[in-house]
């Protein structure tokens, strides 16, 4: 699967509330009232990407996660990386 150029990302971005582009990943941040609920939210998070076979850059900051979607071995963002980043969002939908 190859790398889309900035244009097909930009593009997908439009349909993606919240989500940027930055030095070749997709990026978003998700805040919650606390730590634990954001640590749920990972945890299945990490399900979904091991099913997937495709893992993101996850950093947590008490209350605050920030997801990293990128695939390295193509060197930018596929169509996996906008898959997985609607997972996450189904994910935060359904803990919300």
């Amino acid at each position: 699967m190859a790398a889309l150029n900035n244009e097909a990302v930009q593009q997908g971005l439009a349909k993606m509330p919240g989500w940027s582009y930055e030095g070749k990943e997709l990026h978003k941040k998700f805040t919650f009232k606390s730590f634990l609920p954001g640590i749920e939210f990972v945890n299945k998070i990490a399900q979904a990407a091991e099913s997937a076979g495709h893992h993101p850059d996850i950093t947590i900051n008490y209350n605050v996660v920030g997801i990293g979607l990128s695939t390295h071995s193509q060197g930018g963002v596929t169509e996996k990386d906008f898959d997985l980043a609607r997972k996450v969002d189904q994910i935060h939908s359904a803990l919300a």
